[in-house]
This record gives structure tokens, sequence and C-alpha cells, in this order.
């Protein structure tokens, strides 16, 4: 079941604090370590299942997990409010989390700058009430161990080129070439989360492993958590996942096969064990707004600060703008016909 932090100064909610392994009271500035409120043990291997404080959305259909505290919210991806009067139930518990290490009021300033690189941005996104709307959640993830092995046949050249008095010969070499390799990647990270989007989940990437923790609920405390779509063993999961080790794994072995003009595989054959899956929540600060009939979203990632989103344009301001290019630079021509005229 979810959790309340309170201060134990003044009762009121702790907010895990990005950066850092405490809560924070945001009325008495009370700090509290994470580690004096840790309930148990459980490794990252652990795969409890127990009921989590959420809500369904009634106009996306997004499952979220909140802390029990939190009476009322809005749904991070298509802004409709929404109060809590339910519980997911079965939801399996994280085994892993990356906390947010980059706090709200720095999301607020990255969100800006990025606005400020859009020439045609329509004035809405620049409005306080959006500016508000950026939300912390932790995106569900599935990151996967995999063993790799690879046949690989292929047929490579050598071109070179010799002169005899003015006539020049071209020598094609062709060699035959065989590798027989093994290799293990880790923590391949694959969203588990339907609403949001593959394209822009995978370039948030890369996340720092070095900053991934065993969950605690107090990470939670003050953020929102989308509750898993897909079992890690899920077909889609799968595809996806082992399309990439497929990828990384032609990329290794390629690498391996030097100093020839040209390479071409004739066979690659790669056979795939999946070693282990672990659920993972991974720290994304959000912005969603609606443009034209259409939810859109910005996403940075809450750990390294990378920023992902389409900077939408304003079709009046590009026609002023081109506008008021026009009658400058026919005004220019009209002063040099006077002057040269």
């Amino acid at each position: 079941m979810a959790k309340t932090y309170k201060c134990p100064g003044c009762g009121a909610p702790l907010v895990f604090e990005p950066g850092a392994d405490e809560l924070v009271c945001e009325y008495c500035d009370t700090h509290v370590q994470i580690s004096d409120l840790k309930e148990s043990d459980s490794g990252p291997e652990t795969e409890e299942k127990q009921d989590f404080h959420g809500y369904v959305c009634q106009s996306c259909g997004a499952q979220l997990i909140v802390d029990e505290y939190t009476a009322s919210t809005t749904c991070c991806y298509c802004g409709s409010h929404a109060v809590i009067q339910e519980r997911l139930e079965g939801v399996q518990k994280p085994a892993g989390v990356i906390p947010f290490e980059i706090n709200k009021e720095r999301a607020r300033e990255l969100y800006k700058n990025w606005l400020c690189k859009g020439l045609f941005t329509p004035s809405v996104f620049k409005k306080a009430a959006t500016l508000e709307n950026i939300r912390g959640i932790y995106v569900p993830f599935w990151l996967y161990d995999y063993e790799a092995e690879a046949h690989v046949e292929a047929e490579c050249t050598r071109v070179r080129t010799e002169r005899r008095g003015d006539t020049e010969y071209v020598h094609t070499d062709h060699y035959y070439v065989a590798r027989h390799a093994k290799s293990n990647y880790h923590k391949i990270p694959v969203d588990a989360s339907e609403r949001m989007p593959d394209s822009v989940m995978d370039m948030m990437e890369p996340y720092r492993y070095e900053g991934l923790k065993t969950f605690e609920m107090p990470y939670l405390s003050g953020y929102e958590s989308e509750k898993y779509n897909f079992e890690s063993n899920d077909g889609q999961m799968t595809q996806r996942v082992e399309n990439r080790v497929n990828q990384y794994m032609t990329q290794d072995v390629r690498e391996t096969i030097k100093g020839y003009s040209s390479t071409t595989f004739r066979r690659n054959d790669i056979s795939l064990t999946r070693k282990n899956a672990m659920y993972t929540l991974l720290p994304v600060w959000l912005v969603t707004y609606r443009y034209k009939g259409e939810n859109k979203i910005f996403t940075i990632n809450g750990q390294t600060g990378k920023q992902v989103g389409e900077l939408p344009n304003s079709q009046g301001k590009m026609v002023a703008w081109f506008a008021g290019i026009t009658i400058s630079i026919m005004a220019i021509l009209l002063l040099l016909g006077g002057l040269f005229g």
C-alpha cells in the first residue's frame, strides 16, 4: 500500500529532493534521509506485487500512481483534472529507480530556453499557465540483460590501382571472412508505457546507471508514476529489445572487420538469451499541451537534463514575419531606386 511521509516537525507532507537521498518539508524545511524511512531490505531482484494509490484518467486511459496524500491531480498526458478515489491493484513493485536530479525550477528554465529557439512558437506556450503544467513523472521501463552469440560470414574486397604508362589498372581482390563472437549487453532500456511515444523515450537516452538505486517509496513522494502497460515477456517488448540487441551485435562484429574496401554480409546468424529483466522507474519532466486538436508533449530527462520535443509553429507569426521581410526589402529597393534613378 502507498505510504504517506509526514514531516516530523510540522506534519506536512515530505517531498523527494532531486539530487539528494532525502525528503524535504516545503513548509518548515525539515530534511529527512531516505535511509531513515526504509521499511524493507528487499533487493533489486524482488518481484513483489502490491497495491498503490492511483487513478485511471477518464479522458485518455493513462494509469498513474501517486502518493496517498494526493487528493486531486492533473493527468500529465492530456491535462484532464481528476480526483483520486481508487487504488491500482496487483501492480508489481519496481525493483529499481533512478531518482530525479533535475528539480522543477531547473526544468522550467530548460523549457523556457527550448521555447526561445522557436521564432514562430505560438505565444500560448510561453504563458505562466503552461510553465506551471510541467510535471515530474517516473516512467516505467524494463532494463534487459542479454547474451548474444553471432556466426557471421562476409565477402570483403580490397581495391588497388596500378599505372603502367598511360594505362591505369584496377585490381579487386576478394576475401572470405568469418566471425564467431559472443557478447553480453546489460541494462538495455525499453519503456513499458503505452502512453509515452517509444520514439521520444528512445531519444531520452542515455541514463546514467550509476545512479540506479533499489526502489523505495520515498523516492515517489511529490511525483507521479505511470503503471506499466506491458510485462517484460510481452511480445512487443521482446521484439523491441531484441531488435536493439541484434543491431548492437551486428555493429560490434562489423567493427572487427577492418582494412577492406567493402564488406557484404552473406550470413549473419545471431542467437539471443535473455538473462534478466528489471522493472525500473526512470525520471521524466513532462509538459503536455493541445495544439490544433492534437496532444503534444515536451520531455526532459529528469537525471541528465536532455530535452526532446518538437516546437509548434504559429501560421500567423510566420505570415507576419515574411510580410515584414517583404515590406522591408521593397522599401530598400524603392529607396535605392530613388537614389540612383
